[in-house]
């Protein structure tokens, strides 16, 4: 007989009883602690949107900033590398804070410490909006990361405390829409702030929305037990903390130092020694930062393969598709955040409905699904010119995001629910781990990968050009001219088909990636008696 989804993954981590209270099986003290609001309530809605509100916060910061780092740099009068750290200092305090959520979880207590992260963060972003110049900037950009690095994990955490296993698909479903509309409504609002109104606004628009969630929180959110007190794990932070820190400084450097550098290389080289060590460290400890034997999970691993897969496209290509329309077809910032509302519209509509499927059938078909829609719509994008139409690159994106918005809740809740409750918190934190480096590292892969094909195409062309133009030189005026006969159109159309065919390259590599999803996918629970 097939033992419940429950029971199964209960059973998945080593140290856990893989028994439920109830039907004559034996009862389990700390689950039925943890569970405890579930009990008490059978209404969960109203508190997941209070907990959606402050993933929509966090989410929105990264999006909207983006559109304001041009501004900030005139305003600023500082070169473009150094403006990448108001966005690179975020990521790194990012990676450095997020190991620790789990912890302060348990320690603070859920519920304090979501109320104490959401307003922490809206008075952090205040603090951005008041800063006169770029090192001021970037001490409170890693003050704000604190708290941001914090609030997604606890969000996740509380979503498997709060909703019944057998509803957890469709939570995950609605928790999805605050994570997918926040990346497609940034751009647009940020790019009418900056230009219509003042780039300071894309801060201080966090402060009302962090006190209206805080006071939801207070009187809606439940409380979930009593804190644990549990001795902190300072070797381990410091291994972990370490590792993340020279990992993402490699990869978000990695293109302007040089990817075969010898500071690049030290750092990845020091980074897998201290993750390796930090893995060694968890496995010793009596009271681990955060559990490694959660890889034990089959379920747990294949999700975060898969997760690493969908996150590095997704960003990839949010970075990618927005370049390409300001520089190749002169877009101004708030149209081409107006672009990519249709596909942040299309995964808002999906993610509810691939929630309530999976608590039907699971996650196999899903994510199948989904990753042969992101396929197909990433292989439609190789055929990307200078010349295609605005509604054929949203056309494809709505395709993609539709496949996005099929599979991106189910592969994540597939995991985590593979894992007992007592350590929803640490798989949470993982996956938000992979989360940010994947993200992190597909900007950064993409973008090293289209600039060195674009080096490419464009030595080809010159390459080629060189005897037809010595052959037949043009007039004086034409040489001058801005036209598009002259020497500067003929630039210009160049310039955008080698920009064309690069980003060509990249989704090429890209629907190799996912492509290479689909077969991983078969492997998850197709239903929710299947045994692992």
């Amino acid at each position: 007989m097939a033992r419940s989804d429950t029971d199964t993954r209960m059973s998945d981590v080593p140290g856990s009883s893989g028994t439920r209270g109830g039907s004559g099986t034996e009862r389990n003290p700390e689950r039925e602690r943890i569970r405890e609001p579930d009990e008490q309530t059978t209404k969960w809605g109203l508190p997941l949107a209070v907990v959606v509100v402050g993933m929509f916060m966090s989410v929105l910061d990264t999006s909207i900033v983006n559109v304001a780092i041009p501004t900030m740099q005139k305003q600023y009068n500082v070169t473009a590398d150094d403006i990448e750290w108001v966005s690179t200092a975020y990521t790194l305090c990012l990676g450095v804070i997020v190991p620790t959520s789990a912890w302060l979880g348990d320690r603070i207590g859920l519920r304090r410490l979501y109320l104490i992260s959401l307003l922490s963060f809206a008075a952090f972003s205040a603090l951005c909006g008041t800063a006169t110049d770029l090192p001021t900037m970037v001490v409170y950009r890693i003050m704000q990361a604190v708290p941001g690095g914090v609030i997604p994990v606890t969000c996740l955490t509380i979503l498997y405390r709060m909703v019944p296993p057998e509803k957890v698909g469709a939570a995950m479903g609605l928790y999805g829409f605050g994570i997918v509309v926040a990346p497609g409504v940034g751009p647009a609002l940020g790019g009418y702030l900056v230009e219509y109104v003042d780039w300071r606004l894309i801060f201080y628009i966090n402060v009302p929305i962090g006190i209206l969630g805080a006071v939801a929180a207070v009187f809606i959110l439940p409380s979930f037990g009593g804190a644990r007190s549990r001795r902190f794990d300072a070797l381990g932070f410091a291994c972990v903390a370490t590792g993340l820190f020279a990992l993402l400084l490699a990869v978000s450097e990695g293109q302007i130092w040089g990817w075969t550098s010898y500071p690049i290389l030290i750092l990845l080289i020091g980074s897998f020694n201290l993750l390796v060590l930090f893995v060694a460290v968890e496995l010793w400890v009596p009271e681990p930062l955060l559990d490694v034997r959660v890889f034990t999970s089959r379920a747990f691993v294949r999700s975060l393969i898969l997760v690493i897969i969908t996150y590095m496209g997704m960003f990839g290509v949010l970075y990618l598709w927005p370049q390409f329309l300001q520089n190749d077809q002169d877009l101004t910032p708030m149209h081409t955040g107006l672009a990519l509302l249709p596909q942040a519209a299309v995964m808002g509509v999906i993610m509810p409905f691939a929630g309530r499927i999976y608590d039907r059938i699971g996650a196999r078909w899903p994510a199948v699904i989904g990753l042969t829609l992101i396929t197909a719509a990433t292989a439609m994008m190789v055929e990307v010119t200078a010349d295609t139409p605005r509604a054929q690159i949203i056309a494809w994106m709505m395709v993609r995001a539709a496949g996005m918005g099929t599979c991106m809740m189910p592969i994540m809740t597939a995991g985590i629910s593979a894992l007992p409750s007592r350590l929803s918190s640490v798989g949470s934190a993982y996956n938000t781990l992979f989360q940010r480096v994947s993200s992190a590292l597909g900007v950064s892969a993409m973008t090293a990968l289209s600039t060195a094909s674009a080096a490419q195409v464009a030595a080809d062309r010159s390459a080629l050009s060189r005897p037809g133009f010595a052959d037949t030189p043009p007039a004086i005026g034409a040489v001058v001219g801005q036209g598009p006969h002259g020497i500067i159109g003929l630039w210009q159309q160049v310039q955008g088909q080698v920009l064309a065919e690069s980003y060509s390259d990249v989704f090429l590599v890209l629907t190799v990636m996912s492509a290479l999803g689909i077969p991983l996918a078969f492997l998850l629970r197709g239903t929710r008696s299947t045994q692992e």
